[in-house]
C-alpha cells in the first residue's frame, strides 16, 4: 500500500462528483505495504480509503470487489466497495483503475496476543463458509508455477546457498499436490498488517487483492506464519494453537488437511519468499515506497524444514 501515482487534491475533488460522498476535505497517503497505491480520504460525509491499482486492470477488478461486497453482506469484517452514480465499483482516476471502501475502526498489531489470534483464525473460518456462494472464480496467479518462474529470474542474482536452497524447496513443492483438499475463496495475504483490530475483537480483514480460489488449508498456513512468527523466525505454538483452535470452532479440518499442514506451511513461506525477493532484486519505483526483507520468510522455511512437530 506504497503511493505511486500521486493524486492531486483537483483530481481528486472532480473524481469525487461520481459519487454521493459530499466534498473532499482531506487527502492523505498512506505508506505501508508494497503493491498498490492507498490513500485515506476525508470528505463531508465521512472517511473512505482510496485504492489505484499499479498492476491490475479495470476488467480484472470485479471478482476482488464483488468479492468484499458479498463477504461484507454475509457478516464477515471487511470493507465495502462503494458504488458511484452509475453502480459501478471502480473506474479511472489519474490514469490508474481505482475504488473507495468504507473506512473500519481499529488498528492492525505488531505482537498479537492469543486472544486475537484465535478471533483471525474464527474469522477466517467464517469467510472461507461465506465464500462458498461467492459466484466467481479465480485461480491463484500466485501458485506453484508463479514460483518457479519467477525464482527462474532471480537465481543468478542470490548467493549460491540461498538459490540451492531456493531450487530444493520448489522441486520439493513440485513433488506434493493437495488438489484433492477443499477449495474455495482464499484472502491469500491475511497478515498482520491486513488485518484491523478493536482489542481482541476483529475489526476487518483488508486489502483482499490477492484474494482467488485455491486450498482453504493454504490460506491458514500463510495467516499462521504471520501472526504466530517470532522475531527469530521460529514459531510461537500457543498463538499458532489459538489461531487454529479459532479457526476450527467454525470449520473443523480434516485428518487430510492435518496430513498436509507441514508441507502447506513451507508453502506459505516459499511464496511469500519468492514474491519479497523479486520485490528486493526487482524493486518497482514509487513515491513512498515499502519493501519487506526477504530473509524473515527465508527464515521462516528454514525453520519449517527443520522442526519434527507440529500444531494439527
Amino acid at each position: 500500500m506504497s503511493v505511486y501515482t500521486s493524486v492531486s487534491n483537483d483530481d481528486m475533488q472532480a473524481w469525487l462528483q461520481r459519487y454521493a460522498l459530499g466534498e473532499l476535505v482531506e487527502l492523505k497517503g498512506i505508506a505501508a505495504g508494497i503493491t498498490n497505491t492507498n490513500y485515506f480520504v476525508t470528505t463531508t460525509h465521512g472517511r473512505y480509503v482510496l485504492t489505484l491499482f499499479e498492476v491490475l486492470q479495470l476488467a480484472e477488478l470485479p471478482y476482488f470487489l464483488k468479492l468484499k461486497s458479498h463477504l461484507s453482506r454475509h457478516g464477515v469484517a471487511c470493507p465495502a466497495p462503494i458504488a458511484d452514480h452509475n453502480d459501478q465499483f471502480a473506474s479511472l482516476l489519474s490514469g490508474k483503475p481505482a475504488c473507495l471502501v468504507s473506512c473500519l475502526h481499529g488498528s492492525d498489531v505488531s505482537a498479537p496476543n492469543a486472544a486475537q489470534c484465535r478471533a483471525v483464525g474464527e474469522m477466517l473460518a467464517q469467510m472461507h463458509l461465506a465464500g462458498a456462494t461467492f459466484p466467481l472464480r479465480m485461480d491463484n496467479p500466485r501458485g506453484p508455477a508463479w514460483w518457479a518462474h519467477t525464482a527462474s529470474t532471480l537465481y543468478d542474482a542470490m548467493p549460491a546457498a540461498d538459490a540451492a536452497m531456493l531450487r530444493d524447496e520448489i522441486a520439493f513443492q513440485a513433488s506434493h499436490r493437495f488438489d484433492f483438499l477443499p477449495h474455495g475463496v482464499i484472502h491469500a495475504d491475511l497478515f498482520k498488517d491486513n488485518v484491523l483490530m478493536d482489542g481482541d475483537r476483529i475489526a476487518g480483514f483488508i486489502d483482499f487483492y490477492y484474494a482467488c480460489n485455491d486450498i482453504l488449508l493454504y490460506d491458514i498456513a500463510i495467516a499462521v506464519n504471520d501472526w504466530a512468527r517470532l522475531p527469530d523466525g521460529s514459531i510461537d505454538d500457543t498463538l499458532a494453537s489459538a489461531l487454529l483452535a479459532g479457526y476450527q470452532t467454525v470449520r473443523p479440518l480434516s485428518t487430510s488437511e492435518a496430513d498436509a499442514w507441514p508441507v502447506m506451511l513451507r508453502a506459505g513461506a516459499l511464496r511469500f519468499w519468492v514474491s519479497r525477493l523479486l520485490d528486493f532484486y526487482q524493486p518497482a519505483s514509487g513515491e513512498l515506497t515499502f519493501t519487506k526483507d526477504p530473509g524473515v520468510f527465508q527464515q521462516l522455511l528454514a525453520a519449517h524444514r527443520q522442526r519434527n512437530s507440529f500444531w494439527l
